[in-house]
């Protein structure tokens, strides 16, 4: 079948850092192959955001969430893109309104890797040794099984944060093994992968969102054959649990759903950033009932009072 003489091209927005190119490209190639035989293009449109500007200063000292994602979104209400994609762990869990998470594509590996100077275990390195992280969550679990570490501010992309380990500034660092995966990196360090009984995700982690405007039928159209059912209704139970705590990327949260044809579970952590307090929960429900399931798992958080010590602790 002969392809249209002016086939639809779609601008799609992404940050412009590596990591975030090659996951904009993939979403690209996956749109493409979708509706081959319409012809369809997708053109990459780069934008910068405040975290890309800034690699110095420490995340939580923007203010509020969205650092990676409010420039994108920008553009998609000034139409001067049709769609965005984010890491979806990078998302608040309320968007502008007129905006919409149209799709969630099949999610990559949700877990946590250590890449340290001397390839050793986080369990082998001298008590005091600096762990570059920036995460509050990542910390405050850490904390919890290796309370002999010390932690750092660390920022900048993942090419940085490796070379900054390599040249000794830090000891360790802790990232995304999604996002290792995606750069083809994990052939080429030595990783620790933390497993989720030790380290349990950001809600979304490993996932990729991607962000049309509410009214674009079309868009949505196009972004339905992207979107996997189960991966989206896992995500919604994560990022559920996150809203009704009231939290962002700054909240202390680990959260991970699983699913099978009609049943979700999900897990959750909360823990002071030095490990003194913590909660665990795990619950399962009806894969239908993702959102209300996440809002069960924060109720129960609430009334174990680690919530409160966060918040007692952060001077609130």
């Amino acid at each position: 079948m002969p392809r249209p003489k002016n086939p639809p091209v779609l601008r799609l927005g992404t940050r412009a850092s590596n990591l975030a190119l090659t996951q904009s490209r993939l979403v690209a190639r996956m749109l493409e192959r979708a509706h081959r035989k319409h012809g369809l293009r997708v053109e990459l449109v780069e934008i910068a955001s405040t975290g890309d500007r800034d690699r110095r200063s420490p995340l939580k000292s923007f203010g509020g969430a969205g650092v990676f994602v409010k420039e994108l979104e920008q553009a998609l209400l000034d139409r001067r893109i049709d769609l965005a994609v984010h890491s979806l762990k990078d998302m608040p869990t309320k968007q502008p309104r007129g905006l919409l998470l149209a799709a969630v594509p099949a999610r990559e590996d949700v877990r946590d890797v250590v890449v340290t100077t001397s390839g050793r275990k986080l369990k082998d390195l001298p008590a005091g040794a600096a762990i570059g992280s920036g995460s509050p969550r990542r910390r405050a679990q850490l904390s919890l099984v290796h309370a002999h570490l010390a932690f750092a501010e660390i920022r900048g992309n993942v090419e940085t944060r490796l070379r900054l380990v390599k040249e000794g500034r830090y000891a360790g660092t802790i990232l995304a093994r999604a996002g290792l995966k995606r750069l083809g990196l994990l052939k080429k360090i030595r990783v620790e992968t933390l497993p989720l009984n030790v380290m349990l995700p950001a809600p979304g982690q490993g996932a990729l969102g991607i962000e049309c405007r509410a009214s674009d039928a079309r868009v949505r159209t196009l972004l339905k054959k992207l979107n996997d059912s189960r991966v989206c209704a896992c995500v919604r139970a994560e990022r559920a649990c996150l809203a009704a705590l009231g939290g962002g990327c700054h909240l202390p949260l680990g959260a991970y759903a699983k699913a099978s044809a009609k049943k979700l579970t999900l897990a959750a952590v909360l823990a002071t950033p030095d490990g003194r307090a913590s909660v665990r929960v795990r619950l399962a429900g009806p894969l239908a009932r993702a959102e209300h399931l996440g809002r069960r798992a924060a109720h129960i958080i609430k009334h174990s009072g680690v919530l409160d010590e966060l918040r007692d602790g952060a001077g609130e």
